[in-house]
């Protein structure tokens, strides 16, 4: 049974010429990526065609409510409207995780089964809450908060501040590559377990049927359910709640 879990394929590699840089790759995460964008543009764009103030389409009313849940789901857990400028960004970040993750029932690689792209995502959101924690508190407020309760503390406060974007990271990423390589693994076994119950058949019969993956049929399906399905949008919720959980707290200082 071969099975890689190597990681995303390498379509195309360009030399740079720079060391330090080293090679300019195109990958299947930015190739998937990239079209994980445009169907989400393209959707966005066919939501939002021919809007009007009055008998409004069953397509603008579909739109209208994915901005009402977007906007409940900042507003219900900010306690207000001082934090509506985080509702497109939260909605932007929870439909990519969301279609990325979903993404794989094509048979497609999830973007999000690459640890760089959780890693960007945590890179921007840490940026985010950094910047609210200055506004909040000011530069000199914010450098001696890593002194609190005490200046011995100052290391570990360091470490717990540098932890929030890679946890957030990690969590997500985790989760989604467990389920790729769970369901791989089911599908390569299954192949496997086919050839055997079918191989035995004397003659060509025997080596076409024991060629032909048939408990890939249907079987996979169920567990597909909870890693494709549940597991994808339940790490894109999280991920979402976790940016706004930490974005309004940091603001609060």
């Amino acid at each position: 049974m071969n099975f890689d879990i190597s990681g995303a394929a390498i379509y195309l590699r360009i030399p740079t010429g720079i060391p330090v840089l080293g090679d300019f790759v195109i990958t299947e995460t930015m190739v998937v990526s990239w079209l994980v964008m445009i169907l989400i543009t393209g959707f966005c764009i066919w939501l939002t065609r021919d809007l009007r103030v009055e008998n409004i389409s069953k397509r603008q009313a579909v739109a209208e409510m994915l901005v009402e849940q977007a906007t409940n789901l900042v507003r219900n857990n900010t306690g207000g409207t001082k934090f509506d400028y985080l509702i497109p960004f939260v909605a932007a970040l929870f439909t990519t995780s969301a279609v990325s993750n979903l993404i794989s029932l094509t048979g497609l690689r999830s973007p999000t089964a690459d640890l760089s792209v959780e890693a960007a995502w945590a890179v921007v959101v840490f940026v985010m809450i950094t910047a609210n924690k200055i506004k909040a508190s000011g530069l000199l407020g914010y450098m001696k908060g890593f002194t609190t309760p005490i200046p011995v503390m100052t290391p570990f406060n360091i470490l717990s501040e540098i932890a929030t974007p890679i946890s957030m990271a990690c969590r997500h990423f985790g989760n989604i590559l467990s389920g790729v390589v769970i369901n791989g693994l089911l599908y390569a076994a299954l192949a496997v377990a086919s050839s055997a119950l079918l191989g035995w058949l004397p003659g060509t019969l025997g080596e076409i049927l024991g060629s032909i993956p048939i408990l890939d049929v249907g079987i996979p399906a169920i567990l597909s359910v909870y890693f494709d399905w549940f597991s994808g949008l339940m790490q894109a919720f999280i991920f979402s709640m976790l940016t706004i959980m930490y974005i309004a707290n940091a603001a609060e200082g």
